[in-house]
């Protein structure tokens, strides 16, 4: 495959990613396996690895194939980092803050509550610090990561009943990804770390009493809608989930300089794709969903602050207690600060008005 040719392959997002895109020379065929922390059924989230690998493919005219495997078919959901760590297998693709029992400081880089959104988030791992910072703390894991994919801004999650005040969250069990959970518990909640395929029996069984999970499309796709009547927004919690490809850092090491260039090339190109499939396919999904009876609910004020107050509490006792947090969410809340800023004269204020009008 010439110049060109790999170029054409890997779509402008690959370009930005790597620079210049490398001829491919002759060369031994490579074969990895990548460990999904997420199901088959979840087009969108598990197809993003799906394109990763398709693109490594073609970008090495054959040589490099990489085989997908979904949650439970290797390894459990959550043991995917355990197995790029240990080298059971070469990669996986799955959601940063799942891990956050072994460091609060892997949520910072999937999405932490009121953090950044997906575009910010973009913006501090390619042009602000992120990437730099989050692989010096992922080599303690032995491996280097790779952003491959964003949900965009969530929403807040399935409820059997309805939220009117901060007091109906006491007591109450629900599924909430990763990280979150620490917050929603100093509010009086109960949650729930419980992997996507699993939600929707636990929420039928009302072994469970509330769900999230992503967003219209994927909740759809789950059928909350069918178990738990009252839709809540936003995912205060997940303003933009950036997914991570996570490589055994020897594994890596072991590419060549082109291998290289093209694992950079198609996570950037599967990170931009991801996105781009949820913003096309959610709204439709939602006017499905509110169609077929699910009601559309704000999270109260009260709810809201509280959310606000007890996230910043709990930053600040993790920059206390945990050297690798405040390092990394040092640089990422001054990051955060300055591009508000800038967001709420540009993007905010325009995203308003055009909200207002009727198109």
């Amino acid at each position: 495959m010439d110049r060109r040719s790999l170029i054409k392959h890997a779509g402008i997002a690959g370009v930005l990613a790597a620079g210049a895109a490398p001829a491919v020379h002759a060369q031994a065929a490579l074969r990895w396996r990548l460990a999904s922390s997420f199901p088959k059924s979840l087009d969108t989230i598990y197809g993003a690895a799906e394109v990763f690998a398709s693109k490594v493919k073609a970008l090495s005219g054959g040589k490099f194939d990489i085989s997908v495997h979904a949650a439970g078919e290797l390894m459990p959901a959550f043991g995917v980092v355990d197995g790029v760590q240990n080298a059971t297998v070469e990669a996986a693709h799955t959601a940063p803050y799942y891990f956050f029992g072994k460091d609060e400081t892997f949520a910072i880089g999937g999405a932490i509550p009121f953090g950044l959104n997906s575009r910010q988030m973009s913006a501090w791992t390619f042009e602000g610090n992120g990437l730099k910072l989050m692989r010096e703390f992922y080599a303690r894991f032995n491996m280097i990561s790779f952003p491959c994919g964003n949900t965009g801004a969530q929403m807040g999650g399935w409820m059997r009943k309805e939220i009117k005040s901060v007091a109906d969250l006491k007591g109450l069990k629900f599924r909430i990804g990763g990280f979150a959970g620490k917050v929603l518990e100093r509010m009086g909640g109960v949650p729930q770390n419980i992997p996507g395929g699993e939600i929707y029996q636990a929420l039928e069984k009302g072994t469970i009493d509330a769900a999230e999970w992503i967003g219209p499309y994927d909740d759809q796709k789950l059928g909350f809608n069918k178990v738990a009547p009252f839709y809540y927004y936003p995912g205060w919690w997940e303003g933009g989930l950036q997914l991570d490809l996570y490589i055994n850092q020897k594994a890596y090491d072991a590419l060549n300089a082109e291998q290289k260039a093209i694992v950079e090339c198609a996570a950037a190109f599967a990170h931009v794709e991801t996105q781009a499939k949820y913003d096309v396919k959610n709204p439709q999904a939602l006017k499905q969903l509110v169609g077929s009876g699910a009601k559309l609910r704000p999270f109260p004020a009260d709810v809201m602050a509280q959310a606000f107050k007890e996230s910043m509490a709990l930053y600040d006792e993790l920059s206390a207690k945990n050297e690798n947090w405040k390092k990394v969410y040092g640089d990422y809340t001054k990051f955060r600060a300055d591009q508000n800023l800038w967001f709420r004269f540009t993007e905010a204020t325009f995203d308003r008005f055009m909200q207002s009008q009727k198109l």
